[in-house]
């Protein structure tokens, strides 16, 4: 059996666009993309699902806490579901946040460090690069995301850029969904739906190259 590691944020998690800023609510785990995934590829696939709502790339949130530092828990994340045959990572939504101040090369340059973690970690045979789906500012997380948009230009060039000069597989999620306008973040379950069967293609092609 072999065993996917899917190191998200929220968007991995399942929160559903939010009616009211701050009010966390959650897809079934049928119609999470992870599980839509894990339904496509079959039984002999182990899809986990590993998404923390505000989870950043290489920052500690001030203002939320609660270890949103995707690469300080990396490593132990990691150790907990070793042996790996593949890492999923899509990351870099929540340093849009303006409170972080950076632009789509430092994101694009953050993930790059979550990827030389997992392979100095030594667990996992490979690694899958998720260039995460282009953000709007609106709906109830306007103001959270204010200036995101400019932010995050030339993000997925950046992001495929990379993921090519380390030899990871790449999707890039903004081909397969857009973000719900109620909050312009989080996505619908139609979208999850989508991007799992999606997800499911790519995660079984870069598995047949381990071959």
């Amino acid at each position: 059996m072999s065993a996917i590691l899917c190191y998200g944020d929220s968007n991995t998690h399942g929160t559903l666009p939010m009616r009211v800023a701050g009010l966390s609510e959650r897809l079934p785990k049928r119609d999470r993309w992870p599980e839509v995934a894990a339904l496509a590829l079959g039984p002999a696939h182990d899809v986990i699902a590993e998404g923390l709502p505000g989870r950043t790339t290489v920052h500690d949130d001030p203002v939320e806490g609660g270890c949103r530092n995707g690469l300080a828990v990396l490593p132990a994340i990691l150790h907990s579901h070793k042996p790996l045959d593949l890492v999923v990572l899509m990351l870099g939504t929540n340093d849009l946040k303006p409170r972080f101040s950076v632009g789509a090369w430092d994101i694009a340059r953050s993930v790059e460090r979550l990827v030389i973690c997992v392979r100095a970690e030594q667990v996992a045979r490979d690694t899958l690069v998720v260039c995460p789906a282009p953000v709007r500012e609106t709906g109830t997380l306007s103001e959270v995301f204010a200036g995101a948009e400019a932010r995050q230009s030339g993000l997925e060039p950046h992001m495929r850029a990379m993921a090519a000069r380390l030899g990871c597989a790449y999707v890039s999620a903004g081909d397969h969904l857009t973000v719900s306008p109620r909050d312009g973040v989080h996505w619908d379950a139609d979208a999850h739906g989508r991007f799992g069967a999606a997800m499911a293609r790519a995660i079984a092609q870069t598995l047949e190259r381990q071959a």
